[in-house]
């Protein structure tokens, strides 16, 4: 597991001086991967970092030959449109240019003037899915969640008997995984309304958000071999946000027996930055499993997993409604909770992924499943917080949800803080409902 270095020292300030701006989530302890180019123009999408309110355009900086020795070779790695081939060189490949680009980056580095050249307003860019996603697994690996909807639907029996023993996952559909920012249609198929007795075919009145977190994928594994929970971070890239876009009343005529179908594959949306693992490195906490709780299969623990395997990373799911929008109002505040909860690790995720021999590739793209913590209102979901659309909740200004209605602006944050450590962000995550296609 990576552990905290000379990158993550609280003390650090850059030459981009919005990077040194208290609060902001991109500050030089954190340098997020992802792909970009500047808005409105015909150039090709190439690896960038953030740091403050810019990014550091890698293409160029392998061009002019700013780095040198493997730090230039890894940055040529960024060229591409998308970060599979720098995702596939493995966490020592990672950690290098991390480390070169922290310390050019540095108030004072002799590479100040060099890299100035560098730099490409946010603002003036256009991000993208950061990697070509060849495979997407969505778990469902938070515990509150599973015990919430299994109440709406088993009363008597909400975990299925296998919860507490295996990270339940299905296969979703890569194709519509789309980067924050995107617009898209309220998906229509096959429901049935209460009281009927034959399906209709119409858009759906029951549309939701799912808060996850995402688990990219570096370097893969042979088809037929399997990897080890110890080893299992070696193979994580790093992590994003992501939002399982869910058609409830569709789910719930589809899914016996085979699961999640057209409910769920008409979109997902994912932020753009993917934070490392080794930014992650300071909140970094202990991960246990209740004592009256079955404790994991040998294939599923390792000692590293209860002295760090779990990730402190506050979250926080807003909604801005098309009249909070005309007003000029902020969006208002969902729920609140911490991926600390989750029930099965990232590390965890991936050992059960290839224990049959599964073979990951650089870029394969998890969803945790919804992220709700233990009370109420820590519920990443409107199926939770209207309690399967009996309750309805109550916006600012009057307004009400139980589902999401057209033009409602879905936003996730995620903050990291930890004592003596700089604190850092994800960015957002955002996506808004059009009307039927």
């Amino acid at each position: 597991m990576t552990k905290p270095n000379e990158t993550h020292a609280p003390g650090l300030i850059s030459w981009v001086r919005s990077a040194n701006r208290p609060g902001h989530d991109f500050p030089i302890q954190n340098l997020p991967f992802g792909v970009f180019r500047k808005r409105g123009s015909a150039e090709a999408f190439r690896g960038g970092v953030a740091i403050g309110d810019d990014i550091l355009d890698l293409g160029a900086v392998w061009r002019r030959g700013v780095l040198h020795g493997d730090a230039h070779d890894l940055a040529g790695a960024c060229c591409e449109p998308q970060l599979n081939s720098f995702m596939a060189l493995g966490p020592r490949a990672w950690s290098a240019l991390r480390l070169a680009l922290s310390r050019a980056l540095r108030a004072g580095a002799e590479e100040e003037q060099a890299l100035r050249r560098c730099i490409v307003a946010q603002s003036a860019a256009e991000m993208a899915v950061p990697a070509r996603i060849g495979d997407y697994t969505d778990f469902y690996a938070s515990i509150y969640h599973a015990s919430a909807v299994g109440k709406l639907l088993r009363p008597e029996n909400p975990l299925l008997p296998n919860y507490k023993w295996v990270p339940i996952a299905y296969h979703g559909r890569a194709s519509s995984v789309g980067v924050s920012g995107q617009t898209f249609p309220r998906p229509v198929g096959q429901r049935l309304p209460p009281g009927a007795t034959e399906p209709v075919v119409g858009p759906s009145r029951r549309l939701d958000y799912e808060f996850e977190m995402a688990v990219w994928v570096g370097a893969g594994n042979e088809i037929g071999s399997s990897i080890p929970v110890a080893d299992a971070e070696r193979h994580i890239f790093g992590l994003g946000l992501l939002n399982d876009w869910s058609a409830r009343d569709i789910q719930g005529w589809e899914y016996q027996p085979l699961g999640p179908f057209l409910a769920k594959n008409f979109a997902t949306t994912v932020s753009p930055w993917i934070v490392t693992l080794e930014a992650l490195a300071p909140f970094r906490v202990g991960w246990e499993r209740p004592a009256g709780d079955p404790q994991p299969l040998a294939y599923l623990d390792a000692p590293s997993l209860h002295d760090g395997g779990a990730f402190d990373i506050r979250l926080e799911a807003m909604i801005e409604t098309p009249s909070m929008r005309a007003a000029n109002g902020e969006p208002a505040t969902l729920s609140r909770t911490s991926f600390r909860h989750c029930y099965w690790t990232v590390g965890q995720m991936v050992a059960h992924h290839t224990v049959n021999g599964c073979n990951l590739q650089p870029g394969d793209l998890f969803g945790t499943g919804t992220q709700s913590g233990p009370t109420p209102s820590e519920a990443g979901s409107l199926l939770e917080l209207s309690d399967g659309g009996k309750r309805a909740v109550e916006l600012p200004g009057g307004e009400t949800r139980t589902f999401l209605e057209d033009g409602d602006r879905v936003i996730f944050h995620a903050r990291c803080e930890a004592a003596g450590a700089a604190p850092i962000g994800f960015g957002t995550c955002e996506g808004t409902i059009g009307a039927p296609a």
